[in-house]
């Protein structure tokens, strides 16, 4: 990979990672729910008009929708509300053991002894993370964040089934479908919408845009050019930095506290992932909307 392109997927990293403060600022601000309602529309406005339908894949694409409309991020964004950006950037890299998993039971992929190991050890520092006496009260967050975790993976073995479909028109009909449903959600689950609306400080909005335009469109707009240029295996392991920049970022503009427990618990659950992506990247999902 040139130094040029490096450089870009670095940035992505970063954008993904940063997504997580990010999130977390805007669940101060907004119900999550009615948050991702507000996502999932700007981005099917945004990129609808360049892309085409999907011809024969809507249906397939609408139960796409709902695992990640109405189960990912439901859960992801009421577990991030509860936990810091960090914790939660750290913990939701546990979709890659879950996918591979999933890739097992569902496509008789071989797992091996070393893929095995690796969820293991990916487990045992998340378990290492929950154990930390200042997560005494955010366990059921925590535990709302692996279960996204695993909607997320569950969402990979759909993403297979769909086939080719090129990932702006992948995320812009998912999109579409995923709003409206989310937005039932919200006003069946949540209340305050308007107040948000008409209260949200500059934060809150800044918030909403980032997630938008550059961990979502900027961000995936270059990842579609690195996938297209070099070989899966070559961008993906960069992934395993996406916790490294959220917990940095964390630390940096909200000032949540850096643990040794939370360094060595990331650090586990970093390598364990690590040995499961570098040795079968597929297991990563490379075009769906990122976990936050």
């Amino acid at each position: 990979m040139s130094v040029r392109d490096t450089l870009l997927v670095l940035v992505v990293v970063a954008l993904w990672g940063i997504n997580f403060v990010s999130s977390k600022i805007g669940v101060t601000e907004f119900p999550p729910l009615f948050l991702m309602f507000l996502r999932f529309t700007l981005v099917a406005a945004v990129l609808l008009p360049f892309v085409r339908v999907p011809w024969g894949k809507l249906g397939n694409i609408a139960i796409l929708a709902v695992i990640l409309g109405g189960i990912h991020f439901p859960l992801m964004f009421n577990g991030i509300r509860g936990l810091d950006a960090a914790t939660t950037s750290v913990v939701a890299q546990l979709q890659v053991p879950f996918a591979s998993l999933l890739a097992a039971i569902f496509f008789r992929d071989k797992l091996g002894w070393r893929r095995a190991a690796g969820m293991v050890v990916a487990f045992a520092g998340v378990v290492l993370i929950a154990g930390e006496p200042r997560l005494a009260s955010s366990l059921g967050p925590l535990l709302f964040v692996v279960s996204a975790s695993f909607a997320f993976a569950a969402a990979n073995v759909q993403i297979k089934r769909l086939g080719a479909v090129d990932g702006f028109t992948l995320n812009a009909w998912m999109a579409l479908f995923a709003a409206p449903l989310l937005l039932v959600l919200s006003l069946i689950l949540e209340d305050g919408q308007w107040h948000a609306v008409t209260h949200a400080t500059w934060r809150g909005w800044a918030a909403l845009l980032y997630i938008v335009v550059a961990a979502t469109i900027i961000a995936y707009g270059l990842w579609y050019y690195l996938i297209g240029k070099y070989d899966v295996n070559q961008a993906v392991p960069y992934m395993l930095l996406i916790p490294v920049f959220g917990v940095l970022s964390g630390v940096a503009v909200l000032g949540e506290p850096l643990t040794w427990t939370l360094v060595i618990g990331g650090l586990l659950t970093v390598a364990g992932v690590g040995v499961i992506v570098i040795r079968k990247p597929a297991v990563v999902n490379v075009k769906t909307t990122s976990l936050t």
